[in-house]
């Protein structure tokens, strides 16, 4: 078998004492841009002059270590102070709405050193997340730095609540038949009611980039087909041999992927937050669109119904909807502190619908709920025995299709989630979840409690 891996650096001598303190900046973007892309290069230049990670000693990988703090603290210094200036410049004053994935790409343009590179993200994928210098931490600091920001954040947030252009180009035939087959996700519409199912049938619906770039997808067709006025999300029969035969919900994010380097920051985990589960709660708004106009609004209830599980991102997707439908013997749970990541948007919504006891024991007890326990009727708005979940299912779709849930749920998300404080919210994630996919103690638990038992399991 080929090795797909990058071919491996030779070592070169670094350039002898690069800067390390950080740049003077005074508060002037164009100054401070110069002075910061001069700071990062000497830095990037020593780093490359490395071996790849694998084949450093370790006394290279201390050094790296050190080089790659030294610019990250520049980035960090840099974005605290000129994030709203950056998105600015990024997008034309803010005429030019740009999604979290081409803001990172841009970014990388302006100021060279600033953000990675799209050819320099490609290049580091190919490696294993042990393996990797952790180029997507660079990004996650451009955006935080942007997010943090009420206005620029508040316009990335609306951005990416626009259709996507794939899901665009397959409406008018969706439209037409009522079905569309998506990869991992098809989406069916049977009497005003878009059936989304999840068929990533080989790992139990567990999550990644391509499911998050198809439910996305399927999320923009149900909001904007005028033939659909209520949406239902559930898991497709699976031809796992332990489910053989049976629905499943949501795995949660594929930790086999995870480990290997294949789950993005920007196209998987800041994309889902950011992307279909707010529009979920928010629907899409067109860009310009009149606010009065009919065609501006694009918001629809939703219904979700758990076979099996809904494990880690799988119970994440469930505080977006607004009913939720679960067999009796389905099981709960947010594996944050096993994993070592943090698990989206739950700790912003969890202490809300299960208040903060529970979320603790939840979120950082790793406590599983199962739905036939009291505690699962907190998230859980029916728990039905297996052969009735059709009907509960069809009964709650058609009692939320009412002209009037829609302006309701509008108010009651506004409610609960002002956008400003998931804006807020979601600045410190990209920060916070961008240091964790590079944490050593993220691949050890991977290693000891995934990966292995999955070598036992083959």
């Amino acid at each position: 078998m080929t090795d797909a891996r990058p071919p491996r650096r030779q070592h070169r001598p670094a350039p002898l004492q690069p800067p390390t303190a950080l740049p003077p900046f005074n508060g002037v973007f164009p100054a401070d841009a110069t002075r910061l892309g001069s700071h990062l290069g000497p830095l990037r230049h020593a780093l490359d002059a490395l071996p790849a990670r694998p084949d450093r000693t370790p006394d290279q990988q201390r050094n790296a270590e050190q080089l790659l703090l030294a610019a990250r603290s520049a980035r960090v210094a840099f974005m605290r102070t000129h994030g709203e200036r950056l998105h600015r410049e990024l997008t034309d004053g803010g005429a030019q709405p740009l999604r979290l994935d081409a803001l990172a790409a841009t970014a990388a343009g302006l100021i060279p050193g600033l953000a990675p590179t799209r050819d320099q993200i490609a290049a580091e994928r190919r490696f294993d997340q042990v393996d990797k210098d952790g180029h997507e931490l660079d990004q996650g600091i451009v955006l935080w730095g942007m997010l943090r920001s009420p206005q620029a954040g508040t316009r990335i947030l609306e951005a990416m609540l626009a259709p996507t252009p794939r899901a665009l180009a397959l409406l008018p035939d969706f439209s037409r038949t009522g079905t569309a087959h998506l990869g991992t996700v098809a989406v069916v519409r049977d009497n005003g009611i878009a059936h989304l199912t999840l068929n990533n049938t080989r790992c139990l619906n567990a999550e990644d980039d391509q499911l998050a770039e198809d439910l996305e997808t399927a999320v923009d067709l149900a909001l904007l087909d005028p033939g659909t006025r209520v949406g239902v999300l559930r898991g497709g029969v699976m031809d796992h041999a332990r489910y053989a035969g049976r629905r499943v919900f949501c795995s949660g994010i594929n930790l086999t992927r995870l480990y290997h380097g294949q789950i993005s920051l920007v196209d998987f985990l800041l994309r889902r937050e950011t992307g279909y589960l707010h529009k979920l709660v928010r629907g899409l708004r067109l860009p310009g669109a009149d606010p009065l106009s009919p065609d501006a609004l694009h918001e629809k209830p939703w219904v979700a119904a758990v076979d099996a599980h809904a494990i880690g991102g799988g119970m994440q997707l469930l505080l977006a909807f607004d009913h939720v439908v679960a067999e009796d013997t389905a099981q709960f749970s947010l594996p944050a502190a096993e994993e070592g990541i943090v698990p989206g948007a739950s700790n912003f919504r969890l202490s809300k619908v299960m208040g903060p006891r529970l979320a603790r024991q939840v979120i950082l007890g790793g406590r599983r709920i199962h739905a036939d326990e009291p505690q699962a009727l907190l998230f859980c708005d029916q728990v039905v025995a297996p052969e009735q979940m059709d009907k509960a299912v069809a009964q709650a779709a058609e009692a939320l299709d009412n002209p009037s849930v829609v302006s309701n749920r509008k108010m009651l998300n506004l409610a609960d989630e002002p956008l400003d404080a998931f804006r807020a919210y979601i600045a410190e994630f990209a920060l916070e979840q961008a240091k964790r996919l590079y944490s050593a103690d993220v691949i050890a638990n991977l290693e000891r409690t995934w990966i292995n038992r999955t070598r036992k399991g083959a």
